[in-house]
């Protein structure tokens, strides 16, 4: 066997990033080793991303040097690094709905004759890729039409179809159920058995510890250690992540869950929409978290878009308060006292060319005009700077372009875009996604306070223990279909998941 010296595929030194008088990494290293799993461990706004970049040719360095099999590594851009032998899935998806699961896989790089696409040789080599990769997609499908799960994994397929030395996934589960989780998981494993070296990047400790060979910690812009796997546990993970100790990931309930004989503030009675979801039931209490679980098509975020007049049911009953309702549109929900922070928060939470103020007050400008009609500008600007205080968004100011943001810091925009319309139901679909484990935290805890101050929460998760860590209650969905609410003794994982898959007793 080789010397661990010649097995380091891509080297890192002392390399620095300035954008003007920010400096967003500094004397970073870095050595990644062939067909091994090299996790790089941060806060949203540790370094990275803009790390990540740099490797793809998004960034150049300000200081420093990188080799790439033994030689100077230098791309002016991503398509440079890709025929260097370097690949790169961001976390924001980078698809075009309008095109097929085929024609975005292969993207700039599709077969001709002629000068012409060859259709047919198009799609034979998209689904063999599809296929070898065990993806649940049809490459003749329209991007737009498939679910989020399903767009990561085409993301992910168009990255690998690229053959590279070395593999980036940037939070490639953030939007993955279990079950899908383990098809990627899957693809890691064959990756490594080619000799690839695959660099991965996540929040969830549990899915580190399983994949991860090798872990690099970055803080504040900086490099702070790399542990083998086998030599490290979470906990000290964490301390080093975060420069402190999380004594518990989720904080404990600050007033008593309300008791089932209160009065529901929604109640849904036998909600249906044709081909996604069916004869769906459940009550949620004020104060109440009631979590929803379930694996890709199951119909929880349709459930969700229904809820806030996204889509329209073909039939079942809404009430609120007592009074069954018809939501039409997204106004109506927010008039309604209805708050829906999305799982898209890139293309339905946010508009990433404005600012952080104008994303935090957006839906809540009625209450800053006046009776002529005019903004009441300092107002708006105190409530937005105590949305960001609240929620400890980094940002350099108000006036910051939200799309310039960490994607954790993003998510934080939409929660508190929802904060101020102080809705006394909340969904919550995927409130985590893409969040690290400090400001999951703070996140959580922004979950209890706004059930102790009477908010009903619908809390929409791919991830196990924060259903089950959070929830009061928990509506379980399998293929379109509500298997079973659970509570107390219940709420196990074995149990859960043996109503997700249908085969629950």
């Amino acid at each position: 066997m080789q010397g661990l010296a010649d097995d380091v595929i891509l080297e890192i030194r002392d390399v620095s990033k300035r954008f003007g008088p920010v400096v967003a990494i500094k004397n970073m290293q870095l050595k990644v080793r062939a067909g091994r799993v090299h996790t790089i461990l941060g806060e949203n706004g540790a370094g990275k991303s803009t790390l990540m970049k740099i490797l793809a040719g998004v960034h150049q360095p300000s200081g420093g040097t990188i080799s790439l099999a033994g030689r100077p590594y230098t791309p002016a851009n991503p398509q440079d690094a890709a025929r260097a032998g370097l690949t790169i899935v961001f976390q924001e998806l980078s698809l075009c709905s309008n095109l097929t699961v085929a024609e975005n896989i292969l993207a700039t790089r599709e077969p001709t004759t002629a000068g012409f696409i060859n259709e047919k040789a198009l799609v034979r080599t998209a689904a063999s890729l599809v296929e070898d990769l065990k993806l649940p997609v049809r490459v003749t499908d329209q991007v737009g039409d498939l679910s989020m799960a399903q767009r990561q994994l085409v993301e992910i397929a168009k990255g690998l179809s690229i053959e590279a030395k070395v593999v980036i996934l940037d939070e490639p589960t953030s939007s993955l159920s279990d079950s899908e989780a383990e098809i990627l998981f899957e693809i890691i494993a064959k990756l490594k058995a080619r000799n690839v070296a695959v660099i991965y990047i996540s929040h969830r400790m549990e899915e580190i510890m399983r994949l991860s060979d090798d872990i690099t910690v970055v803080r504040d812009g900086s490099y702070i250690t790399t542990k083998d796997k086998t030599e490290t546990t979470i906990d000290e993970l964490i301390a080093l992540m975060v420069g402190r100790d999380l004594d518990e990931i989720y904080p404990p309930r600050e007033v008593p869950a309300p008791p089932a004989s209160t009065k529901p503030v929604l109640e849904i009675k036998g909600l249906t929409r044709q081909g996604e979801f069916e004869d769906v039931h459940f009550a949620v209490r004020p104060g109440e978290i009631l979590g929803f679980f379930g694996l890709i098509g199951s119909g929880r975020s349709e459930i969700m878009n229904t809820l806030f007049g996204m889509r329209k049911p073909s039939s079942g009953t809404i009430a609120i308060d007592g009074r069954e309702v018809s939501i039409n549109s997204a106004a109506e929900a927010i008039d309604l006292g209805i708050g829906f922070v999305t799982e898209n928060r890139k293309e339905e939470g946010l508009v990433l060319s404005h600012s952080v103020e104008v994303n935090i007050s957006m839906v809540a400008l009625d209450d800053y005009a006046n009776r002529l009609g005019f903004l009441k500008r300092q107002a708006e600007r105190q409530d937005a700077q105590g949305g960001v205080d609240r929620l400890a968004i980094k940002t350099a100011s108000l006036e910051t372009v939200a799309g310039t943001l960490s994607g954790g810091n993003q998510q934080k925009i939409v929660i508190a875009k929802w904060l101020l319309t102080q809705a006394k139901i909340l969904i919550l679909d995927e409130p985590t996604r893409g969040v690290d484990v400090g400001a999951k935290f703070e996140i959580y805890k922004i979950i209890r306070q706004l059930a102790a101050d009477g908010a009903a929460i619908l809390l929409v998760s791919s991830e196990l223990p924060e259903v089950i860590g959070m929830s009061d209650r928990a509506v379980i969905m399998s293929e379109g279909r509500q298997t079973a609410t659970v509570s107390g003794d219940e709420m196990t994982p074995e149990k859960i998941m043996s109503y997700a898959t249908g085969f629950a007793q």
